[in-house]
């Protein structure tokens, strides 16, 4: 029954975002940037890769903000493409980006705890690797949609999922990005790689405490894990935490594949990490004419 109902909500997250995932994923800028590819994990189901992507001017004696991107598909499935896009275009702006792999149960035959411990091996290792990377190990963004989202806001508060193995240093990024995530599990059954039952163990907002990181997060009006993101924020509230909700009005999760909302996000997290000193100046991109608008949320 456990391994049913982790694989019913897997499917649910998988079909959702499916649904507005466009067949070939917009760019967000034509501007040239630079790539790398770098091994930070080996596991018994394989490697697990960073895609980095760097600014034209960048150097390895930089100290740049990084932000790391996690792809959705419920656990189970997807690929770093997913977020090609919006790291090319924060590297365009400065920042280093980059995209991760992760173990799914599609490719690897792991469960979520397992993608957890990766995440949190994914921000040690780039912080350990500051020097190699160009970036400065105190301002690190954890970003990502959906199973992804959960994978980012992990990183930063479950306590849980840790790998014996990691390098000696902190998974808890210094801000978070979150794309329609999957936040609070309590009441769900979601089954581990032991066979219990991990979902509330893996719920951030379960964890939410004074000391989380700021964040900004992105819902559909349609999407059912909206009531997720506003559970959330307003703890974040009641914490003192700084949080942002934008919706998009009668979008589906998963929305934030498709145009514009691409768009219409990528130049809100833009003004948000503006707003925290990480990047500079006004985003490079603007939405298409008459294209409907992101509504900021009044958390009460």
């Amino acid at each position: 029954m456990t391994r049913f109902l982790f694989s019913s909500l897997a499917m649910f997250l998988c079909f959702s975002l499916a649904l507005a995932q466009p067949k070939e994923r917009p760019k967000l800028t034509d501007a040239k940037v630079l790539t790398a590819d770098h091994v930070y994990k080996k596991t018994t189901e394989g490697e697990l890769t960073l895609h980095c992507f760097m600014p034209a001017d960048w150097k390895a004696t930089d100290k740049r903000p990084v932000i790391v991107f996690f792809f959705g598909g419920g656990w189970k499935n997807g690929s770093y493409t997913q977020f090609v896009p919006q790291s090319e275009y924060f590297a365009s702006r400065g920042l280093v980006a980059i995209s991760a792999d992760y173990r799914i149960l599609n490719k690897h035959k792991t469960t979520p705890d397992k993608a957890i411990e990766d995440a949190k091996t994914a921000i040690r290792w780039v912080r350990v690797n500051a020097a190699k990377l160009g970036i400065d190990p105190d301002k690190v963004i954890a970003a990502g949609g959906s199973a992804g989202g959960h994978l980012a806001a992990s990183t930063a508060l479950v306590e849980k999922f840790e790998d014996k193995n990691d390098p000696k240093a902190s998974c808890k990024p210094n801000a978070l990005v979150l794309f329609n995530p999957f936040l609070n599990g309590k009441g769900r059954t979601i089954e581990g790689s032991d066979g219990k039952n991990i979902a509330e163990a893996m719920s951030p907002t379960l964890y939410l405490k004074k000391d989380a990181p700021p964040c900004i997060l992105f819902y559909g009006t349609s999407d059912a894990m909206l009531d997720m993101g506003k559970e959330y924020a307003t703890k974040c509230k009641e914490l003192g935490v700084k949080a942002e909700l934008y919706t998009a009005a009668d979008q589906p999760h998963g929305f934030f594949n498709r145009e514009p909302w691409n768009v219409q996000t990528a130049i809100k997290a833009d003004e948000f990490l503006t707003s925290l000193g990480y990047l500079k100046g006004k985003p490079t991109i603007k939405p298409p004419a008459n294209a409907p608008e992101l509504r900021h949320e009044t958390i009460k």
